[in-house]
């Protein structure tokens, strides 16, 4: 086990990595769960208030851990323990953000809203990328050439090239997530670009306007995954980030919300 962990993780340099993407998603499930006992008005948590009474969301140590251990992870290198606390505190950082993602979207308190499932949905992407690098995939699909294509410059270029064109149709078929996964995994890009756009998108606008049935089965594609994986999706962002809900006559997130 140790000799896996040492060339797999030390060896490559990719040490720090781990350590910041442990501590990303530790800091994250721990402030949802400091957040929702806050909701629930149990513990001896309560929101963070400044002397003129403003309401200081994490966001804001967020910002500053993450300030503090990038640069200090940029200046120490990528070996040694003082690029593994940097590493640490960037990862903690980041989790802040990320958790009211959503928050600095929309510029509005939305944490316990559904626009506030936008930063659940973006911290489990965050961790599979991140977890997607640390399992050896490069982006565009890079890692699967040889030594020798690698060599080849022409050949490595236009690798790069179909790999990134498939991202991007993909991309303008509306389909962010896959585009996102498949500059890692190009089989992901493959898949999302020849199937069907989603409705709405800038492909759909403009290569199904004189094409109904295109149209037609598009938003009946759409439909039926949506309704398939909706709820599914609902239940997993709200076992991890809390029941999201629309609390009339208050605005999302204030009272006992969690920022």
């Amino acid at each position: 086990m140790g000799h896996w962990f040492y060339r797999n993780f030390v060896e490559p340099g990719k040490l720090p990595l781990l350590i910041a993407t442990f501590s990303f998603v530790v800091t994250f499930l721990v402030t949802r769960m400091i957040v929702r006992m806050i909701r629930a008005g149990k513990g001896p948590f309560g929101n963070v208030e400044s002397a003129g009474g403003v309401h200081i969301h994490h966001v804001v140590p967020g910002v500053v851990l993450t300030v503090v251990g990038g640069f200090g992870a940029v200046a120490s290198g990528r070996e040694g323990v003082i690029a593994c606390v940097f590493a640490a505190v960037f990862g903690a950082g980041v989790g802040l953000v990320l958790d009211e993602f959503a928050l600095i979207l929309h510029l509005d308190d939305v944490y316990w809203s559904d626009q506030g499932r936008k930063s659940v949905e973006v911290v489990i992407l965050t961790a599979a990328l991140v977890m997607l690098v640390l399992g050896g995939f490069s982006p565009l699909g890079v890692n699967e050439l040889t030594e020798e294509q690698r060599q080849n410059r022409a050949l490595f270029v236009l690798t790069l090239l179909v790999n990134f064109l498939f991202v991007l149709v993909t991309l303008v078929k509306g389909k962010f997530r896959m585009a996102v996964i498949g500059t890692l995994v190009p089989f992901v890009a493959i898949v999302g670009a020849v199937r069907l756009a989603r409705p709405g998108s800038w492909w759909s606008r403009r290569a199904y306007s004189r094409r109904p049935k295109a149209r037609a089965r598009s938003r009946l594609r759409t439909y039926r995954h949506d309704r398939r994986w909706d709820r599914v999706r609902r239940r997993s962002q709200d076992l991890i980030g809390g029941f999201q809900e629309r609390v009339p006559g208050r605005d999302h997130g204030s009272g006992p919300d969690g920022g």
